[in-house]
């Protein structure tokens, strides 16, 4: 394993992060670097990282600022976007597990998350259109 994957296991423990994704317009740049790629741009474009804390464990804004800051200084970038999945509609969820997962505490359970999320996103897609249809006065 890596130097770069030992840090990033040890920022997941630190930080009680039981999956941790990279999702999108850097997703395969990040993934490709952490399997012993080339070092990242720094870029005018920020790294989207999508993380899911152990179970009973609520990130702080410190932490999360913290977090955010330690993943820049690995991934030597100048921003990240840091979003906590429990945190956020079930769409964006959705969004971030089809990135790349860079770390899971463990495979089968991150598998049963994403099973979830995708079953929530599609329990509430009917909703969201319809919540849609609203926003811009389309007819039903």
């Amino acid at each position: 394993m890596s130097a770069r994957n030992e840090t990033l296991i040890q920022l997941c423990r630190q930080f009680a992060i039981d999956i941790l994704y990279v999702f999108g317009s850097r997703a395969e740049e990040v993934k490709a670097w952490f399997d012993g790629g080339a070092n990242l741009s720094p870029g005018p474009s920020d790294v989207d990282i999508g993380v899911k804390p152990a179970l009973g464990v609520k990130l702080s804004v410190e932490e999360k600022v913290r977090l955010a800051q330690a993943l820049e200084d690995l991934l030597g970038v100048h921003r990240v976007d840091l979003v906590v999945l429990p945190e956020v509609d079930p769409f964006l969820a959705a969004n971030v597990i089809r990135g790349e997962r860079l770390y899971a505490r463990d495979e089968y359970l991150a598998d049963e998350y994403d099973l979830y999320i995708l079953r929530r996103a599609g329990d509430l897609a009917p909703f969201e259109r319809e919540r849609l249809a609203l926003i811009l006065g389309e007819e039903q």
